[in-house]
């Protein structure tokens, strides 16, 4: 049995891997990555993954490559996922996110492949956007509002899987995980971030000040860990051309993470807001209702967010102690 992974050098995709090495072995795995990805993330798993040269806006590169290794699953995991990133390039997030969705649609249809390969589209509650407050915890049928261009570019990767379902019978299966995190995660992402300021404190690189953004919004965070482990269920056992939120049910301030953060710390460190990290408009709740994958699975959260926190900041404490 084949999978193939989509941005395996990437945060999701490197943990995936790990997951379905330590858990599934009988499966051989492929990754797609672009020349010019850094690998640090899959160091560990170079002789254990056969990995390809693919950027997936290269329909040649896709086509060949698929048509070569006949995955069994497809986790599509590729994408310019930072949302303050799409607002500076917005077409080259449409682009990268839509176009390289369409790229393995239409290998897998060229080489008639759809009867025997799963897709599962890694989506994203950011779709969901503008939520008022009667409507959390949000469920699959509330209605997408989506607030950036990056919302836009997931809100049409869901729904080109749900056509291409529809249309051409390819099984895709759409996952709309909320904010998930834990080591590797980029430095960019909120938690990582913060943890990383946090250990540059420590270490005296940075002085005892943390730079914030909106602290006020809220958001539902999981385990990266779990996050792939329902990634893999949900190409075993969920209905192509469904959707299903993967969440934890709980939402966070963000002025919570970052007193949690503080308490772990080894030094006293304070707070200051930085204007360059305030969004154009920003999502101010992301609260997941994740009872239609449960039942479908079983699957639920498992690793606290505590021990999340504490994992990531640990990742920054070891990764910045390496290199002084």
């Amino acid at each position: 049995m084949k999978a193939l992974i989509t941005g395996i050098t990437g945060f999701a995709g490197s943990h995936l891997a790990d997951h379905i090495l330590k858990h599934y072995p009988e499966w051989k795995i492929y990754g797609f990555k672009r020349w010019r990805s850094r690998d640090e993330n899959i160091i560990h798993l170079m002789d254990k993954v056969e990995l390809h040269d693919v950027d997936v806006k290269d329909f040649t590169a896709v086509n060949r490559f698929i048509e070569e290794i006949k995955p069994d699953r497809i986790f599509h995991l590729a994408a310019q996922s930072f949302v303050p990133t799409s607002w500076k390039a917005p077409m080259e997030t449409l682009n990268t996110n839509i176009a390289g969705q369409v790229n393995i649609f239409e290998a897998i249809r060229q080489h008639n492949l759809q009867d025997g390969t799963v897709v599962q589209i890694a989506c994203s509650s950011e779709e969901y956007g503008m939520v008022h407050p009667d409507e959390v915890p949000i469920k699959e049928t509330n209605p997408l509002r989506p607030l950036s261009p990056y919302a836009v570019s997931k809100v049409t990767q869901d729904y080109l899987g749900y056509q291409y379902h529809q249309s051409y019978g390819i099984k895709a299966i759409r996952t709309r995980t909320f904010n998930h995190t834990g080591p590797r995660r980029g430095e960019v992402f909120v938690t990582s971030n913060f943890c990383k300021q946090v250990a540059l404190i420590e270490a005296k690189i940075q002085p005892p000040v943390i730079k914030v953004g909106n602290l006020e919004a809220k958001r539902d965070f999981t385990d990266v860990r779990d996050v792939v482990r329902a990634y893999w269920l949900a190409a075993e056992k969920c209905e192509p051309g469904e959707v299903y939120n993967i969440a934890s049910n709980k939402a966070y301030r963000i002025q919570d993470v970052v007193d949690m953060l503080i308490k772990m710390a080894s030094i006293k460190i304070d707070i200051e807001q930085d204007p360059e990290r305030m969004r154009p408009s920003d999502v101010m709740i992301l609260l997941g209702d994740y009872s239609k994958f449960n039942q479908r699975t079983g699957w639920k959260p498992e690793i606290p967010f505590e021990k999340t926190l504490e994992d990531t900041l640990n990742y920054w404490r070891k990764k910045i102690a390496a290199n002084l």
